[in-house]
């Protein structure tokens, strides 16, 4: 993907009133735009935007490639894209800010502030929503009604069969349970939402073009998102997604310069422009990292993973959505920050954004993780392991036992061995694909209950299996 042209270096430098254009033109610019347009062309994306901060300041801010394939505009920094699930940690930070009001507590039970819940779950709490503790399922659907009044009805909606598990018991990361965090948020401060998320966060930001309502953001520059086609390339998806009763969890309209106000406030404890924004307590809460999910690598924070990447702390989060993908890494010590926007359902550029990163932060050297020897499993484990997994009533996987080997089966796909390469972690060589997919078995709190932990969702097991 190329541009039509290339603007002038003091075009693409768009930011804060404090960018300082000789620092970006000390960067290796060429770098970045060979790997973001070899991204593109490798990932099937049309464009993306990139914005780069150090400190308080934007030192760079750039789109790449167009952002409609029909008009061939190119990407604009000032352009507005869908982030999906980096949304959370703006739906996050706006609870925070109410309790910090004193509004809501994050230890409470939901049913305090929420009346009609059903009772199960009116048990849970805003910290295991915000956490993915709250044993709620997971689901996503990108289509639905376009009004305020959805989000409330789709929570007072749902019965105690959202709950897969007792709350506190797992770490599994769950959509619906930010549509209730967000639910919360508008219970306790009193207005929809979306007005929330404006006077709570964007406005004291002054992050003036993010909003969750797509008829304001249609008023804007807009990058559109599309989806993927190996026979005829990436195509507008039309009509676009939108499901107001989601919003909290992943529908955020926001651009690559309102957004580097966001992550300045975080690596500032809420400063930003030299003066407070948003309080430094809710910062905290923000990015103290509070659940171990499986595999060790990092811990959940709010919204947010903690999680060390070459040598560095870093705070980061990506999102996937009908026509979108977002990623924003934050290194709070370095106070810098890298975030990628990209406009084709899911697409997430990690080599651009590392790139990005590498050119303000000084990283360790990539390091290739030894492979994992296999562990025998003994006859009786794997007896032990064998059933089925689901976050529903149905199965969605299934470990079974044949012939002396364990084996994992997962919708109509044949089954596959399993190889047991860690306390906790096994992988699964699926056909056709060109690497091992790790998977993680582990118990809930009372020692019995199992779960396999696929990515970042848990399925707790529903059924024995058999030899």
């Amino acid at each position: 993907m190329t541009h039509r042209r290339r603007a002038p270096l003091v075009a693409l430098l768009v930011g804060l009133a404090s960018v300082t254009p000789a620092l970006a033109q000390s960067l290796d610019l060429a770098s970045l735009e060979k790997v973001a347009l070899e991204e593109l062309k490798q990932t099937n994306t049309p464009g993306a935007a990139v914005a780069i901060v150090r400190g308080e300041q934007v030192v760079l801010a750039r789109g790449f490639g167009v952002a409609d394939v029909e008009t061939h505009a190119p990407v604009r920094p000032e352009m507005l894209f869908r982030l999906g699930s980096t949304t959370k940690m703006l739906t996050a930070m706006a609870l925070n800010v109410l309790v910090e009001e004193g509004r809501v507590k994050l230890d409470a039970p939901i049913g305090t502030y929420l009346p009609g819940l059903t009772p199960a779950l009116a048990r849970v709490t805003a910290h295991q929503l915000l956490t993915h503790t709250a044993g709620v399922r997971d689901e996503a659907p990108m289509f639905g009604l376009h009004d305020d009044s959805a989000l409330g009805a789709g929570i007072l909606a749902m019965d105690a069969t959202m709950l897969f598990t007792t709350p506190g018991d797992v770490y599994s990361y769950s959509n619906p349970g930010y549509w209730i965090a967000g639910y919360l948020a508008e219970v306790v401060g009193g207005k929809p939402y979306a007005d929330i998320m404006r006077d709570t966060l964007f406005a004291p930001l002054g992050m003036m073009r993010t909003t969750l309502r797509p008829t304001l953001a249609m008023t804007y520059p807009l990058a559109q998102g599309h989806d993927p086609n190996a026979q005829r390339g990436p195509h507008v998806v039309r009509p676009a997604a939108d499901n107001a009763a989601s919003w909290p969890a992943g529908s955020v309209f926001s651009n690559v310069t309102d957004l580097a106000r966001f992550v300045i406030a975080v690596l500032h404890q809420g400063r930003i422009d030299g003066k407070p924004a948003l309080p430094s307590a809710v910062v905290t809460r923000m990015t103290t990292g509070y659940v171990d999910p499986p595999g060790g690598e990092g811990r959940y924070a709010y919204g947010l993973n903690v999680e060390t990447v070459r040598g560095v702390r870093m705070l980061r989060h990506g999102g996937s959505r009908s026509g979108y993908g977002s990623m924003i890494w934050m290194v709070p010590e370095q106070q810098a920050a890298v975030i990628v926007l990209a406009n084709r359902t899911g697409a997430s550029l990690p080599r651009t954004a590392m790139r990005a990163l590498e050119l303000v932060v000084p990283l360790a050297a990539p390091v290739t993780p030894p492979l994992a020897s296999p562990i025998p499993m003994s006859a009786s484990e794997m007896v032990e392991y064998a059933g089925e997994y689901s976050q529903t009533a149905r199965s969605e996987a299934e470990l079974l036992v044949k012939d002396g080997q364990l084996f994992l089966r997962a919708g109509a796909a044949t089954p596959a061995p399993v190889t047991r390469v860690g306390a906790t972690r096994i992988t699964v060589q699926r056909p056709g694909a060109m690497s091992p997919q790790t998977i993680f078995l582990t118990r809930g709190k009372d020692g019995r209950t199992l779960y396999l932990h696929q990515g970042s969702r848990a399925l707790k097991r529903i059924g024995n299996g058999a030899p």
